[in-house]
């Protein structure tokens, strides 16, 4: 029996923006691998999939397990043969407090998840999207990298950093087939927002589904972008 035509792994997908990413992917002919820590929101979405006829692989994982993320590209060579599309979604908001007060714990915890994940994961599914005939690789970032804000300093610079990894492998693969962008999807009703904005009223944001087309274009065989910092 042969494979799927294209593999999308998709992390933080459980729910907002990219649990509305993988039912895009997913309903657009892409099989998705989907990651997140929460067991049940992955079955959540593996329901959302079926009814949009997609398919989907659950790889509940929580990305400060380095020895997890490390195995990624290997296990997905040894099922699948191939990755056509990473997208890097998942992120921690971590304590909003004065650059001097951040604890320790708190800044291990958001470097692992916001930028050092990403580092693994372009380290390990790399390779297997460098041969993919249209790999794709899109990470979700923040105007806050560019209007930084009092308290949100961890977060701020771990997305910094993020963009400045994925812009540096960009430059690396532009004579490649790869294609590596940036999203930046603005204010979305997600539940990173509503823990740092708690008194704001999340009917007056944009839904996730609203910026998951934007995403998936990213991810498509037609597309020419390459080293761009994609707004919504």
């Amino acid at each position: 029996m042969s494979g799927p035509e294209r593999v999308a792994l998709v992390t933080g997908a459980s729910r907002g923006i990219g649990a509305a990413v993988a039912v895009e992917l997913a309903r657009r002919g892409t099989h998705v691998v989907a990651t997140a820590r929460t067991q049940g929101g992955l079955e959540e979405l593996d329901d959302a999939i079926r009814a949009v006829g997609g398919t989907a692989t659950l790889l509940p994982l929580d990305l400060r397990d380095e020895a997890a993320l490390d195995t990624i590209g290997p296990s997905l060579f040894e099922r699948f043969r191939r990755l056509d599309v990473l997208v890097c979604n998942a992120a921690v908001l971590g304590r909003l407090t004065p650059a001097p007060h951040i604890m320790p714990n708190d800044w291990a915890e958001v470097i692992a998840v916001n930028l050092s994940a990403a580092w693994r994961l372009i380290r390990g599914c790399g390779p297997l999207l460098a041969v993919a005939p249209a790999g794709r690789a899109v990470f979700l970032t923040s105007g806050i990298v560019r209007r930084p804000m009092a308290y949100w300093g961890a977060y701020g610079a771990t997305k910094a950093g993020m963009e400045h990894l994925a812009l540096a492998w960009a430059e690396e693969t532009r004579t490649s087939n790869l294609r590596v962008n940036l999203f930046s999807p603005g204010v979305v009703a997600t539940k990173l927002r509503a823990t740092a904005m708690p008194g704001e009223d999340a009917a007056t944001l944009a839904r996730p589904e609203k910026v998951a087309g934007g995403i998936a274009d990213l991810c498509g065989v037609a597309e020419t972008r390459h080293g761009e910092i994609v707004s919504a």
